[in-house]
């Protein structure tokens, strides 16, 4: 290999090789850490909330006038769902999961410990959770209609059990999250909640939620005139009973507003909108940064060949075979994306340790450095072999003529 000719003709256009590494070190350097956002955020969004989000839908009724009697009207409203053919289950709660808008708390195992407080999602619900919800119960037993407490905001009355997911007895137990089972966990004000039962998952409602598989569901229904429905329908029956449903809560003669009468994947797909949003750009950037990396290495390497041909000329009429030229202009390009690589390599490194510190991201996993090197030494290898050919192509004769 002509290692020694082909150094000295790179130093020959130092601005041009300079360039071409400082674009390929930017291309990987960007590249590098974009693919791993988009690998973040897509695993985020790939994340199983814990029901069955594609035949699921929920409502919400706002009452409103002297006369509107909520607990009344919710178990109207409940039972009249759940008598259409269809609906598995309904039930009403305080919030939706990956919704983007909730309530939670912090609970721990001692009363007054409020350094040892684990944040969770509070669901409020009622006995029929579990099926309106298909969560799966794998430790303890559901709510019964008795333990339901209905209250309104200024009642003092509390729920005494609840029950978790089991994210969030992992955290409270790491060891075994069994044996948060039937132990009492303590909230911020020194109330305590027996745990009678634990579920496999259930998301909170905040996609980037740190503790998002914490959450915690107590029997309770709050009566401040604002209900939300949440309906489990059999496959294929979600989207009709979404219009009937409505359409029978709006005929009842009670005073109030329907709102957000929304599926559960329409609502999944709005909470990650701009994480959807945010990888499609990324995408085009990558899609756009390896286009101009490859123009500029054959614009490189169509610069040199054109100022080289009689030179070329010359090498095929002194006895270089086709392959040599074509392996001489292809081992010079590595050398340039070799260069370029390894200066990527440590700005990716330090690029991701600046978005680490100053926007809270994941730290990059170690085999996203080599991965992207290679990746850019086999775009370069890929840019350049057509210049290369027609290099190769160069006659001898060419080696008699003026340039």
């Amino acid at each position: 290999m002509e290692l020694g000719p082909i150094t000295r003709a790179l130093l020959r256009n130092k601005l041009g090789v300079i360039l071409i590494a400082l674009q390929i070190a930017f291309t990987m350097t960007v590249i590098v850490n974009a693919v791993y956002i988009i690998s973040d955020r897509a695993a985020n969004m790939a994340r199983p909330s814990g029901l069955d989000e594609a035949n699921t839908f929920h409502i919400s009724s706002i009452g409103y006038g002297n006369s509107f009697n909520e607990s009344v009207v919710v178990d109207e409203d409940l039972n009249m769902i759940r008598q259409l053919p269809g609906v598995i289950d309904a039930m009403v709660t305080n919030q939706i999961p990956v919704s983007g808008s909730g309530s939670s708390s912090g609970y721990s195992l001692e009363p007054g410990r409020r350094d040892m407080l684990v944040p969770a999602a509070i669901y409020r619900v009622d006995d029929h959770f579990l099926e309106a919800m298909d969560l799966s119960l794998v430790a303890g037993v559901p709510f019964t209609p008795q333990q339901i407490v209905r209250r309104t905001p200024t009642d003092e009355r509390q729920p005494t059990e609840t029950i978790l997911s089991q994210a969030m007895a992992e955290s409270l137990y790491p060891d075994d999250w069994r044996q948060a089972l039937n132990q009492n966990i303590y909230g911020p004000d020194g109330s305590a909640l027996r745990v009678v039962g634990i579920v496999d998952r259930l998301q909170a409602p905040w996609p980037t939620f740190t503790y998002v598989e914490n959450s915690m569901l107590t029997p309770e229904i709050t009566l401040d005139n604002s209900t939300t429905y949440l309906v489990r329908t059999e496959p294929g029956y979600r989207d009709e009973l979404m219009v009937e449903v409505e359409e029978r809560l709006a005929a009842a003669p009670h005073q109030r507003i329907l709102r957000n009468n929304q599926s559960l994947e329409y609502t999944r797909t709005e909470s990650y909108r701009i994480d959807s949003l945010m990888t499609t750009i990324l995408k085009v950037v990558i899609g756009t940064l390896m286009f101009i990396t490859a123009m500029g290495i054959v614009g490189l390497a169509v610069f040199s060949i054109n100022r080289r041909r009689k030179q070329i000329g010359t090498r095929r009429a002194l006895g270089a075979t086709r392959f040599s030229i074509l392996r001489y202009f292809m081992t010079e390009n590595l050398i340039i994306s070799a260069a370029g690589v390894t200066l990527g390599a440590i700005m990716t490194v330090g690029f991701n340790m600046f978005l680490v510190q100053t926007f809270n991201m994941p730290r990059i996993d170690w085999f996203y450095a080599p991965i992207g090197m290679l990746a850019l030494l086999l775009l370069g290898q890929l840019a350049v072999i057509g210049p290369a050919r027609s290099a190769a192509g160069i006659t001898p004769a060419l080696a008699t003529r003026s340039v």
